[in-house]
């Protein structure tokens, strides 16, 4: 099979283009990879002019097929596909790359450039992204299609580097892909031979074709550089694909600049000047700086045309379809929008959950409730479903062949469970919580971290959330991860004290345009009567009184979590003493720091006397809160191996010991 001649001599001079754009906005930034994009220029040339399913005048028409480059250093291969192509990426920003508030930046944002599916360059995590998309177009397609009405039917490519392949979670994210068998997903290897630091052979020797053929995969390897090659293996998967599929393509790294190709010295650094202009010489190309033949732009006009005549063709089958099924159409619309119900709150208040409930199982009631009316909600944990209570039992499993439940096991893969969580958010159609204990948090910080650069709508429930969680020890008992969580921009920590809590916490993450961790005990806690507020008045306000004495107090005391219902028993014991003091529950910081200036002085201001924290955590952070000169009740080592109550004993977190350090 191979392509027809004409189109095979535009796709070689498109590859030039990009080959050529990708140097010279490297060289003139004097900063970025020129090798990858060079080296995989026939790859974009065979995607972006031919085998890709998308509409540049519409980045976001949910039947089109996603691009990720994983290995994002290359960036200018993909800026370069998308300016030719039609998107809204003229050539100003490609001789801008890599400067301020330009929309190339030197690793691909999708907040920034309309065409990037997801914020890559940690390598690794854009596969785990692709593999998160396939799963969520294997599940739209389960719940809409209908005969006759193949409504989803698009592909996820990905391109990933030697460095991908490397870093775990691609290890992680590829078994369960095989394990799911993601017949949607395509994966790009750009086998090169080339690292970072010199000849890949210094670091690896392994046989990735059967590696991935062990996890279920199908695997091509192919001359990379060669268009009649990648047509031949990619033309048939658009109708017939059985398998994931992993393309082992081997290219040339800087293929086309005489002195430098196939060395590490194209990797990460511009060529030079003199390379620059002999590449240019070898090629054939014109001295003009950035210069795109007109007869490039012409095929991709011509193919913007045909682009748009094939979404509206999907409309079209979108409005027969939705004329066949009005109830699936307002789910869909509703999975889109991501509604939340306007008597939410109120229902959430009359929801029975009756304490004392560990906040797992308080989330898990919440969670089955607004699971049976909010059909985007999916999730899953990392084979700690019946521990974190993640399992919304009333829907089944997800597996090979079966993708209408809602209920996903990720297995042990913390860090690909969360690469994939973004993934399924990027769909547009879900909204994906996954579950796992707080200290596996570390596992997965860095996708948490891209995740809240990309704002992208998941909740993560970390359970077990303190060295109250007892017996498993040290190991597991949570310590810095409140402080390392709060750090992080963007992302919502939520830690409730109670069943109350539990329900406005969900509220928030609901509504919030970003990620949310909740973070939930094990142990029962108690319902308290002062958590019973409205949104409004408690959790949408991050910080609020329990117990509040008007004028000049002793003592402020604030809590988080489980510590909320202690701070009150040590506030009753003060008050017997003839103390003025204030309860203070403080849930989410990053909420209370977005409230009025008035309102947080009405809470630490000067009337707030000697001010007290109380959290079965680090200190860092709590200053800000209670004071240079304020007393923190908290954890500064690590925890211990015994039921939970000998560890209060032991770390201070009782009445007794929190009255002998305040007074």
């Amino acid at each position: 099979m191979s392509l027809e001649p004409s189109i095979k001599q535009i796709l070689s001079k498109i590859a030039n283009t990009i080959r050529v754009l990708s140097m010279e906005a490297v060289q003139k930034a004097d900063s970025g990879h020129p090798g990858m994009p060079m080296g995989c220029a026939e790859i974009g040339a065979y995607l972006f002019g031919y085998a890709l399913r998308y509409n540049p005048k519409n980045p976001h028409w949910l039947n089109r097929d996603r691009l990720v480059l994983s290995a994002g250093h290359g960036s200018m291969w993909l800026y370069s596909g998308l300016h030719l192509s039609g998107y809204d990426l003229p050539m100003s920003e490609l001789q801008h790359f890599r400067q301020l508030h330009s929309k190339t930046p030197g690793h691909p944002e999708s907040r920034e450039t309309p065409g990037v599916e997801t914020t890559t360059g940690p390598l690794g995590q854009g596969f785990g992204n692709a593999v998160g998309m396939a799963l969520a177009a294997k599940m739209a397609a389960a719940r809409f299609n209908k005969e006759n009405f193949p409504l989803f039917d698009n592909k996820i490519f990905t391109i990933a580097g030697d460095g991908c392949f490397m870093e775990g979670v691609s290890s992680e994210v590829s078994s369960l892909a095989g394990h799911l068998n993601l017949n949607n997903l395509i994966v790009i290897y750009d086998f090169n031979h080339v690292c970072l630091d010199g000849p890949i052979s210094e670091c690896q020797s392994e046989n990735t074709k059967m590696r991935y053929e062990a996890y279920g995969w199908e695997v091509f390897t192919i001359d990379g550089n060669n268009l009649d090659e990648l047509h031949k293996v990619i033309e048939p998967l658009r109708t017939k694909q059985d398998k994931p599929v992993l393309i082992i393509a081997q290219t040339i790294i800087g293929k086309g600049a005489p002195h430098k190709a196939g060395t590490s010295k194209v990797h990460g650094s511009p060529l030079g000047v003199e390379e620059v202009k002999a590449t240019k010489e070898a090629l054939g190309w014109p001295e003009e700086p950035f210069y795109v033949p007109q007869v490039v732009y012409d095929f991709f006009k011509e193919r913007g045309i045909a682009d748009q005549h094939q979404e509206d063709a999907w409309n079209h089958k979108l409005s027969h379809w939705s004329e066949h099924y009005p109830e699936l159409r307002k789910t869909l619309d509703q999975m889109l929008k991501k509604s939340v119900p306007d008597h939410l709150e109120a229902k959430m208040h009359e929801l029975p959950i009756a304490g004392p409930v560990g906040g797992r199982k308080a989330s898990q009631d919440v969670l089955t409730y607004l699971s049976n009316f909010l059909p985007y909600l999916v999730g899953g944990s990392a084979d700690l479903s019946c521990s974190d209570l993640t399992m919304m039992k009333q829907f089944p499993l997800i597996s090979a062949g079966h993708f209408e439940g809602r209920n996903i096991k990720f297995g042990v893969r913390e860090f690909g469970m969360a690469t994939m969580a973004t993934g399924i958010a990027e769909s547009q159609l879900f909204l994906p919580f996954i579950g796992t204990f707080l200290t596996f948090s570390d596992y997965m910080r860095n996708a948490i971290r891209l995740c809240s650069l990309m704002r992208q709508h998941v909740i993560y429930q970390f359970t077990h959330d303190s060295i109250f969680l007892g017996e498993d020890g040290p190991t597991h008992q949570p310590i810095e991860h409140y402080a390392t969580l709060r750090a992080i921009p963007h992302l919502q920590m939520i830690r409730p004290a109670d069943a109350n809590e539990v329900k406005m916490a969900w509220l928030a993450a609901l509504c919030y345009q970003g990620p949310t961790a909740l973070v939930l005990s094990r142990q029962n806690l108690p319902n308290l009567a002062e958590t019973s507020v409205s949104y409004k008045e408690g959790m949408g306000k991050g910080a609020y009184f329990l117990l509040h004495e008007e004028g000049q107090r002793d003592y402020t005391l604030v809590a988080t979590g489980s510590e909320v219902h202690l701070a009150l028993e040590v506030a009753r014991e003060l008050q017997k003493m003839g103390k003025k003091v204030a309860v203070i529950s403080m849930p989410c910081w990053k909420l209370f720091d977005l409230q009025p200036k008035t309102y947080q002085e009405k809470l630490f201001g000067s009337q707030m006397g000697q001010g007290v924290s109380i959290e079965a955590g680090v200190a860092q952070g709590w200053h800000k809160y209670v004071g240079k000169e304020g007393i923190t009740i908290s954890m500064e080592d690590f925890g211990a191996s015994a039921p939970y109550r000998a560890l209060a004993q032991e770390f201070g977190f009782t009445v007794e010991s929190i009255l002998e350090r305040i007074l």
